[in-house]
């Protein structure tokens, strides 16, 4: 944690904005196989291509009370949720992190999460394409980013090559034997291999210890959602609802209150 200075922030809530809107072209089309450099940012409902001053990150939302100014039609409100998503997160990294390799290999692995998040929850498939990349983009952090830090607060939670490396073995393992399983018991599929390479990505970022952390919060908000959703009627059991959001969110809250929950527990008792 470091000194606050408002126009740091200010630089890194506005790229994390930016960003996010990046990202709502790759939601978009990653999963359509399109191109994410051509053509340029168009609206989904009318194909217009989208003027600069259109495309301004949460700004062009809110100014166009989000719709279309050729179409008339709405904006999925998802747009400028991701941007703000994606600009809250990278601040709160800074606040944690300063400007540090931490706050580089974190940033990233927020923008993956965001973005698993939303492709898994809209279309529910996990590309490898965002989650195998981000395995060994995980693991080289673990290994160039420091161990300590001048507060004595791990600037790396993977602590280590060692623990980033086992994390990657003990996400895939565990959401295996899960999937395997869940198919064995109710000769359905049970988990995909999306969630599988998703969680190993979480292991390299984090370690295997916030992993564990990480999996307990999904398997626990993710059971608990799919009783909320059956009792309202709006799932059966046999619905199948995507795992990938409720791991990624859970590693996002991992990685800013992972730490001090797990602390905490510690501490009442061990």
């Amino acid at each position: 944690m470091h000194r606050v200075i408002p126009l740091e922030y200010t630089f890194v809530f506005l790229v994390g904005a930016c960003i996010g809107s990046f990202l709502n072209v790759c939601i978009y089309r990653i999963p359509r196989h399109l191109s994410l450099l051509r053509p340029g940012s168009r609206c989904p409902r009318c194909g217009v291509s989208i003027r600069w001053r259109d495309n301004i990150p949460i700004v062009s939302y809110l100014l166009l009370k989000g719709r279309c100014r050729n179409c008339g039609k709405p904006i999925p409100a998802r747009y400028p949720l991701v941007e703000c998503l994606t600009a809250v997160s990278y601040s709160m990294i800074y606040f944690l992190f300063g400007m540090s390799i931490s706050f580089v290999g974190y940033s990233i692995f927020s923008t993956l999460l965001i973005l698993v998040f939303f492709i898994d929850l809209y279309h529910r498939i996990i590309p490898d394409v965002v989650t195998i990349p981000g395995i060994a983009v995980g693991f080289l952090f673990s290994w160039l980013a420091p161990r300590t830090s001048v507060t004595n607060v791990r600037p790396w939670l993977a602590e280590d090559v060692g623990s980033s490396l086992f994390g990657v073995l003990l996400g895939s393992g565990v959401l295996l034997l899960t999937a395997y399983g869940g198919k064995f018991l109710f000769r359905k599929d049970a988990m995909g291999g999306g969630d599988v390479t998703l969680a190993a990505m979480v292991g390299a970022f984090l370690g295997w210890k916030y992993l564990l952390f990480t999996l307990f919060v999904s398997f626990l908000s993710g059971s608990l959602t799919g009783l909320v959703l059956v009792v309202l009627r709006k799932k059966s059991m046999a619905s199948i609802i995507p795992f990938g959001p409720f791991i990624s969110g859970s590693a996002l809250f991992a990685l800013f209150y992972g730490e001090k929950l797990l602390t905490l527990y510690l501490r009442l008792y061990v």
